[in-house]
């Protein structure tokens, strides 16, 4: 039997392998949600509608916890529960009770292992390392939750600390702002320890979406807000 042809999907094509570079993690956010309401491909995400842009990677070359535009536009209240799942070790009620960001960077396995703390170690005993790599996604304990951000690659360029971070998805509409924003502040954290100054941050997401009730809020958001158009380029 010929094997069956594959269908090409224009839209689809158009949707994926996107490169996006800013400076700022609020520019950055603003930037990846105008790419996602101009030329997201519609899908869905457990169930739920979403437009989507697939393969999408975000160059932030100064990124920083404490964001203007993301405090000014951004929801106090996402950001503080961003916060409180990157901070503290409780089980997360709105996630079905699985364990927080901070669980697993700081005690990985619930084994008692700080993942955090081996990164930083690694690093100062071997600066040139290219294996300070960390992991979210705990695979004997995640029998239904996958974090989203699962992969944190950090090694030091120039004399900052670097980092790759890799998440299956991320919504961009309400809460992909507080993403960045934690991820800059563990960078910030473990630079802090190393004492050198945070550098580049690159973000690859498999799925960067906004979820269709928010696109009316986010296509606001963006009008009036978008700074100067990020650098662009498909892959």
């Amino acid at each position: 039997m010929a094997p069956r042809r594959r269908v090409e999907d224009p839209a689809q094509d158009a949707a994926r392998g996107l490169r996006l570079q800013a400076r700022t993690l609020g520019e950055a956010w603003l930037a990846v949600a105008a790419a996602i309401l101009e030329r997201g491909a519609e899908q869905t995400y457990d169930g739920a509608p979403t437009l989507e842009l697939e393969l999408v990677t975000l160059a932030i070359s100064q990124p920083c916890s404490d964001d203007a535009l993301i405090a000014q536009l951004g929801d106090p209240e996402r950001l503080a529960w961003m916060r409180a799942n990157f901070t503290d070790h409780a089980a997360v009620e709105e996630l079905g009770m699985a364990r927080s960001y901070a669980s697993r960077l700081h005690d990985y396995g619930a084994a008692g292992h700080d993942q955090v703390q081996w990164v930083t170690d690694r690093l100062r005993r071997d600066p040139a390392s290219r294996s300070a790599t960390i992991t979210t996604f705990e695979p004997l304990l995640d029998s239904s939750y996958i974090p989203c951000v699962s992969l944190f690659d950090f090694w030091l360029h120039g004399g900052r600390l670097a980092a790759a971070v890799y998440a299956h998805s991320i919504d961009f509409g309400t809460k992909g702002y507080g993403n960045l924003v934690e991820v800059a502040a563990l960078m910030e954290r473990i630079a802090g320890a190393l004492e050198v100054p945070v550098g580049a941050l690159e973000l690859i997401v498999k799925s960067a979406h906004i979820y269709a009730p928010d696109v009316a809020a986010m296509r606001a958001v963006t009008v009036q807000s978008v700074p100067r158009p990020a650098s662009q380029t498909l892959s």
